[in-house]
């Protein structure tokens, strides 16, 4: 069954990551699936399919589906200066299939946000929702330490972090299609780990 969004008026420059996630959502459900992750997604965003790709690619040629993907942020983690943003929480489709998605953001310079990175998986067991995403900010004191150094000397990677250091996020893709995608967080002490999503290679065909 299906849950109906009770969403606001759309905000057309959304003031935080959690603000742009519900008006992408929102998009989704009445503009059309994939006319929303167009028209919200940075050129040469990437997605994940059949491998990493720039999302011209991916979802090239592709129709808005008669019903559109259901999702909420269940969390939303910031950089201390408030110009990068990881979200994550859970989606529902037509069929009653459960899952969950991390979305990178960011800050565009004249306001609103556009999202750079979007995976996430399938779940037997769905994930908790929030009626309001929970943020995360980073500390604002101290000085951000650097990130574990990636160590997968095959398969293709990707990785960013904000201008002030205190948020990184990393993605990998092994050869065998196996994904992972992790987010670091500063605490004022350590660049704390806070998103380890592990997608497990899909069945040969």
């Amino acid at each position: 069954m299906f849950i109906t969004l009770l969403l606001a008026a759309a905000d057309p420059l959304p003031a935080t990551a959690a603000d742009a996630e519900i008006a992408f959502a929102r998009a989704a459900q009445t503009e059309g699936q994939w006319t929303a992750f167009r028209s919200f997604a940075l050129p040469g965003a990437t997605m994940f399919g059949d491998g990493p790709q720039p999302i011209e690619e991916a979802i090239k040629g592709l129709k808005d589906p008669p019903v559109a993907i259901q999702w909420w942020a269940s969390d939303s983690f910031v950089s201390c200066d408030g110009a990068l943003a990881v979200n994550t929480g859970p989606w529902l489709n037509r069929r009653g299939n459960n899952g969950y998605f991390t979305t990178v953001w960011e800050r565009q310079p004249k306001g609103g946000w556009k999202w750079r990175v979007d995976g996430g998986d399938g779940v037997a067991t769905p994930r908790a929702a929030r009626d309001k995403a929970a943020i995360h900010r980073a500390a604002c004191k101290g000085k951000p330490g650097t990130v574990s150094a990636a160590t997968a000397n095959d398969g293709k990677t990707g990785e960013g972090a904000s201008a002030d250091g205190t948020l990184a996020w990393r993605w990998h893709v092994a050869p065998d299609g196996a994904r992972t995608f992790d987010a670091w967080l500063w605490d004022g002490r350590t660049m704390r780990s806070v998103i380890a999503d592990r997608i497990a290679a899909p069945p040969p065909r």
